[in-house]
């Protein structure tokens, strides 16, 4: 059973949603958020489109690894 199933049907908190445009701007992959938030991927993605967060990967490689 996948772990996103534990805030399966609740409401999102003001934290919730912080968190999540906070990684969305580091980048990071949508099933990542998920599973950081207990949330499904689609969840996430639904839930950004409602705030007007942009998932859309920038040209910057994730969790901000730089050489």
């Amino acid at each position: 059973m996948p772990k996103y199933l534990r805030n399966s049907g609740k409401q999102w908190s003001n934290s919730e949603v912080k968190t999540l445009k906070q990684l969305a701007k580091e980048n990071t992959p949508t099933r990542v958020i998920g599973l950081k938030l207990g949330r499904s991927e689609g969840a996430v993605q639904q839930k950004s489109s409602q705030e007007n967060i942009s998932l859309r990967p920038t040209n910057q490689s994730p969790y901000n690894r730089k050489k």
